[in-house]
């Protein structure tokens, strides 16, 4: 094997690795996610956590737009990211989950080094 194929061979197999931990991470955080909004809107806003099923209404269960406020501002410290500056409507407890899980997983992406930043020249 030349030292070109031994370094494309290493580089592909750094970036498989690497994009098979993030995937890993994302669909581990999903029900951390969950659990930890869950526990937000129970404290928060003295909800039974049975009620807060994937499709529930939060404005049904008494989250209006000024507890949606609350929530963005207790999410963003239970989490401590920032939340992207854009109007989205999360009607649901599951849409919620899905959109805090992907800002996550997200940040987590942008935040984590290239596995070919370590230094290692290409060779082409």
């Amino acid at each position: 094997m030349t030292a070109m194929t031994a370094t494309t061979a290493t580089t592909a197999t750094l970036a498989t690795t690497a994009t098979t931990a993030v995937t890993a991470m994302t669909a581990m955080t999903f029900g951390d996610t969950e659990s930890r909004i869950r526990r937000l809107l129970v404290k928060g806003f003295n909800l039974d956590p049975h009620t807060l099923t994937a499709d529930a209404r939060l404005d049904e269960l008494g989250v209006d737009s000024i507890g949606m406020a609350e929530l963005i501002f207790d999410v963003e410290d239970e989490f401590g990211l920032k939340l992207p500056d854009v109007a989205v409507q999360l009607a649901t407890f599951g849409e919620v989950v899905r959109f805090i899980d992907d800002v996550v997983a997200k940040q987590r992406t942008e935040s984590a080094p290239s596995p070919l930043s370590h230094g290692e020249p290409i060779v082409a």
